[in-house]
C-alpha cells in the first residue's frame, strides 16, 4: 500500500512533537511524515526515514506553513490522492487513518474531512457568525459538515487541484473554513467520520492574539462568503459583545482580551490580514 503523506505543523512543543509523530507511526496504514517547524526556538531533531522536516524560518501561522506541506504534496504526483493535515498535538487512535480512508471510498465526491475528537459536536457555517458548532446527528461513519476542523484533516489532490489551498490572510483560525467553503462552491462536500477517533489533550495558548484572530478571521470570512450586509451586522454583534463583556465579566468568551478585540475589528476595518501584531501573543 502507497504511504499516505502526512503533513504536521510545529512551533515550540518539540515533546508533543515526538507524541505526535509516534501517533502516526503507529496507524495501520504506512504514512510519510512532513514536518513544517512555524519558527522554533530549537528545531526538533526527529528528521528519519519516514519523516522529513521543512523549516518555515519564522512563525508564518498554520495555515500558511500547511501550505508549505500541501505544495509538496501537490508538486510529487506519485504522492497518492490523499493529504493528512494536523497540529504538533494531535493524538490519532492506531485506526483513526484507515477508518477515515474506509469511509471515504464510498464518497467519492468528498474533498475535505476530519476526524472525530470526541466532542459529540459538529462543524457548520452560519452566515453571521461564520464557524459554529451544533448537536451531532450521525453516530458512526460519514456525517456531512460545514467545514472540517482542524486537528486532524484530510483533503484531496484533486479538490485542492481545484479549489487551491489555505487563503493565507486568515494565519490561522477560520482558514479551514474558507476552503471547506471555496470547495462546497465547487461541488466537493466536507464530512467528518464519526469514529475514526483523535485527542488533542493539551490546553492552548490564552494569549490575546487568539481573541484577535479569531474575530478578525471571522469578520472576513463572513464578507468574503455571505456578503456586506451580513458582516455590517455581525460588527454591530461585536460592538455590542465587546461593550456587554467590558461590562459584565459572565459574558466573556474564553479568550477575552479587549485590546485583542479592538485591534481585530480596527484591522480588519483597514484591511490588514496576516499575522497578528506581535506584542498581543506576549498578553492574555
Amino acid at each position: 500500500m502507497q504511504p499516505l503523506q502526512v503533513v504536521i505543523v510545529h512551533r515550540n512543543q518539540p515533546a508533543r512533537l515526538v507524541d505526535t509523530i509516534d501517533a502516526f507511526r503507529a496507524q495501520d496504514v504506512p504514512v510519510t511524515i512532513t514536518v513544517v517547524d512555524n519558527g522554533s526556538e530549537a528545531v526538533p531533531a526527529v528528521e528519519a526515514a519516514d519523516v522529513a522536516v521543512v523549516l518555515a524560518g519564522s512563525n508564518l501561522g498554520f495555515g500558511p506553513a500547511a501550505n508549505i506541506g500541501y505544495r509538496r504534496f501537490l508538486a510529487d504526483g506519485d504522492a497518492g490522492e490523499w493529504v493528512v493535515l494536523a497540529p504538533h498535538d494531535a493524538l490519532p487512535e492506531p485506526t483513526c487513518l484507515s477508518n477515515m480512508l474506509s469511509v471515504l471510498a464510498e464518497h467519492p465526491r468528498a474533498g475535505l474531512a476530519c476526524a472525530d475528537v470526541g466532542d459529540g459536536a459538529t462543524p457548520v457555517i452560519d452566515p453571521y457568525f461564520g464557524g459554529i458548532l451544533v448537536p451531532a446527528r450521525v453516530e458512526q461513519g460519514w456525517e456531512p459538515v460545514g467545514h472540517p476542523h482542524g486537528t486532524l484533516m484530510l483533503a484531496r489532490r484533486s479538490c485542492l487541484d481545484e479549489v487551491g489551498i489555505f487563503d493565507e490572510r486568515y494565519f490561522a483560525y477560520c482558514e479551514e473554513a474558507d476552503l471547506a467553503l471555496r470547495a462546497t462552491a465547487a461541488g466537493w462536500e466536507s464530512g467528518l467520520v464519526r469514529g475514526a477517533m483523535v485527542r488533542n489533550p493539551s490546553v492552548g495558548s490564552a494569549s490575546a492574539s487568539i481573541d484577535y484572530l479569531q474575530l478578525r478571521n471571522t469578520l472576513l470570512l463572513v464578507r468574503e462568503h455571505s456578503g456586506r450586509y451580513h458582516v455590517f451586522i455581525r460588527l454591530c454583534i461585536a460592538l455590542w459583545h465587546l461593550a456587554s463583556g467590558a461590562v459584565v465579566p459572565a459574558r466573556r468568551g474564553p479568550y477575552w482580551n479587549v485590546e485583542g478585540r479592538l485591534r481585530g475589528l480596527l484591522d480588519f476595518l483597514r484591511g490588514r490580514f496576516g499575522p497578528p501584531p506581535p506584542h498581543l501573543f506576549a498578553k492574555r
